[in-house]
């Protein structure tokens, strides 16, 4: 018995120096961890709200509203907002926005800023807007202004399509 023992106690210590000789030494390597992001810019959520100018009397002057477009952009990307002339310009260009009502039409303009002296337009780098991204949702105003209301009494509309270049 203690010849059994004895062997068994020999096999697990040759067991064990071939196990700690077995992890003796190592090798290493070394790699990258990447990511790539992309520069993206959205100006839909949440969505515009309207240039509202309201119930105006025929005799009213320089009427003005304001509506709101919110741009979220990759933080440090670059952007320019453009509006285009609208719907009913007819190739006039921003300089002949109009809200339609059938063949009637009222001028209006919209501007980059509160005191309405900077029209807002589509030519880049000349008058659309820039700014740069965040990462989080910018709000930025759109101001708006009807010279005269002395137009037909009805309810005129028109479509204005904001665009991010980035």
């Amino acid at each position: 018995m203690n010849i059994i023992k004895s062997l068994v106690a020999v096999s697990a210590l040759a067991c064990a120096a071939l196990s700690s000789a077995a992890y003796a030494q190592s090798a290493s390597t070394t790699f990258d961890v990447t990511i790539t992001i992309t520069s993206t810019c959205s100006i839909d959520a949440p969505a515009a709200t309207d240039v509202d100018f309201g119930t105006n009397a025929s005799t009213e002057t320089d009427i003005d509203a304001a509506g709101q477009l919110n741009v979220n952009c990759t933080p440090g990307t670059d952007y320019d907002i453009a509006l285009n002339e609208g719907l009913n310009a007819a190739g006039g260009g921003i300089t002949a926005r109009a809200m339609a009502n059938g063949a009637d039409l009222v001028p209006y303009q919209l501007y980059q800023d509160a005191g309405r002296s900077v029209v807002w337009g589509d030519t880049l780098d000349t008058n659309t807007l820039a700014g740069t991204g965040t990462g989080a949702v910018q709000a930025l105003p759109v101001y708006g202004r009807v010279p005269s209301a002395s137009f037909p009494a009805a309810t005129y509309v028109d479509t204005v399509t904001a665009t991010v270049t980035y």
